[in-house]
């Protein structure tokens, strides 16, 4: 069996493939490359994150493909319905990068609540010249403890967002498109955990009323969840963070009601107009920005290719079976 990992796999997981005797394919294709490359080697599985595209027109080129894995929740990338009915197999790893992702909110809450995505960039500047005149401008900080946090969405990245407000002493508000109960679990370094029982609510209009910190935590949809609408009902003074995909949120009436100050600040990891955002956004200073890397870390990309290589070994030997 030959694996192309084609936006690369984590040493873990590369030596587990090779460990049963699986080849794993070190070149990085272009995307108009992708399909000549695959039949050219006779790859079996096709291994991407979210620079691959994965649409008709490679599985239908390429008939050696049996697997295709996306290292990561959301397969947008990929026509998955599709895939199956040609009968390729199609897998992800849906919790590999929660934790991570989760934190990354939570970097950008802290950073808006105390200004620091402003000050890092101003302090090179003008810290020499206009230190106290910084220092004022940004005293008017919060703390998380007490606020009330709201997560839009309850998967497996909602439900890590919720445990690290918990954690910090935040009220919690989890909306759904249906209500539904979680039992979150909090594990400490003692051994010692403590279970939380999460029931989430459709009523948008009071979960926005309520909110003070909002984390938008959905897979790729249709049509704004965030739009003026909801905007115009969300408290005076919010803080938003969207981690889950471009074109949930509104981002031209994200800049207006920054304006008006009803959004008192924001930060994006992902964007409509991905990869090049556009320069309202990027140059705002009310926004906190990172180029798309919720999951970016040494320790979610270690999970994550060692749960592809896993699944890839194990629908192995399904096969010779």
């Amino acid at each position: 069996m030959k694996v192309l990992a084609n936006d690369g796999i984590s040493k873990a997981g590369e030596q587990a493939l090779k460990n049963a005797g699986i080849e794993v394919l070190e070149n990085r294709v272009a995307q108009n490359h992708v399909i000549d490359f695959i039949n050219e080697n006779n790859v079996d599985v096709l291994l991407v994150r979210s620079a691959t595209k994965v649409k008709q027109d490679i599985i239908d080129a390429c008939p050696s493909l049996k697997i295709i894995g996306r290292g990561g929740i959301g397969m947008d990338n990929i026509d998955v319905e599709y895939a199956k009915n040609k009968g390729i197999k199609v897998i992800n790893t849906p919790t590999a990068s929660s934790k991570s992702v989760a934190e990354l909110v939570f970097g950008h809450f802290l950073s808006l609540a105390r200004f620091l995505h402003e000050s890092n960039r101003l302090m090179p500047l003008e810290g020499e010249t206009h230190f106290n005149a910084m220092k004022k401008s940004f005293n008017n900080a919060y703390e998380l403890s007490g606020k009330t946090l709201g997560v839009i969405g309850f998967g497996s990245i909602g439900q890590e967002v919720v445990k690290i407000g918990i954690s910090l002493g935040m009220k919690v508000k989890v909306l759904t498109r249906k209500p539904k109960t979680e039992t979150i679990t909090i594990n400490f370094f003692d051994g010692q955990s403590v279970n939380f029982n999460i029931t989430s609510t459709n009523d948008m209009d009071a979960f926005l009323k309520d909110s003070d910190f909002i984390s938008i935590n959905t897979p790729k949809t249709n049509e704004y969840i965030i739009d003026t609408p909801q905007f115009e009902k969300m408290k005076n003074g919010v803080y938003i963070v969207n981690t889950a995909r471009g074109g949930v949120m509104n981002e031209v009436a994200l800049i207006d009601f920054i304006e008006s100050e009803k959004v008192a600040g924001a930060a994006l990891d992902v964007f409509e107009n991905e990869p090049s955002p556009e320069l309202p956004l990027l140059m705002n200073p009310a926004l906190s920005l990172s180029p798309h890397v919720g999951g970016n870390t040494i320790d979610a990309q270690e999970k994550i290719g060692v749960e592809l290589a896993e699944q890839i070994i194990k629908l192995q030997k399904e096969t010779i079976q």
